[in-house]
Parts: structure tokens; sequence; C-alpha cells
């Protein structure tokens, strides 16, 4: 199944609190449940305004669904065509 990259523009989020995040967690987790249990959030990274996401999903129109169920944004979906880490300079 496809990975996806998500960029959500969400001013701010690198002063959200721990809390603030876990209810992000759980409402992005049940929003998904509630979609397609086959969709998986790998993780996500939280910078000063914006959170990237790493997600396995079928296609991007499911992410934009997440998304807008969800009621957070998705403002750049990119298809992973690899990944790569310094292990492969040692191939």
């Amino acid at each position: 199944m496809p990975k996806f990259l998500i960029e959500r523009d969400i001013p701010g989020a690198g002063h959200f609190t721990r809390e603030q995040l876990i209810a992000i967690s759980e409402s992005s987790c049940r929003t998904l449940r509630g979609i397609d249990p086959e969709v998986q959030w790998l993780t996500s990274f939280v910078t000063a305004d914006k959170i990237f996401c790493i997600y396995i999903a079928p296609d991007e129109e499911i992410i934009r669904r997440h998304a807008f169920e969800g009621g957070f944004p998705a403002n750049v979906i990119t298809l992973i065509h690899n990944v790569v880490d310094p292990s492969y300079a040692d191939a």
C-alpha cells in the first residue's frame, strides 16, 4: 500500500502541550477507525507551525477524507516513492 507525507499548516503547533497532542492523536485515530481500518498513521513530526505526518493509505482521497472528517488540514499530500537512510551509503 502506498505511503504519503501529509503537510498540515497549524500555526503554533510547536507550542502544543502534551495533553493537546494526545487529544489530537485520539481524534485522528478515532476518525481513521471510522473511515478505513487498513489506513495506518505511522508517525508525525511537529515543527513551529506545521505537522508533517506519514500515513499508509490506498490513495490520496482517503487522506483528504480523514482530514475533512477529523477537522484538521491536509495542505499538501505527497506520495512517497522511496525511503532512504544512511545505510544506503554502506551498500
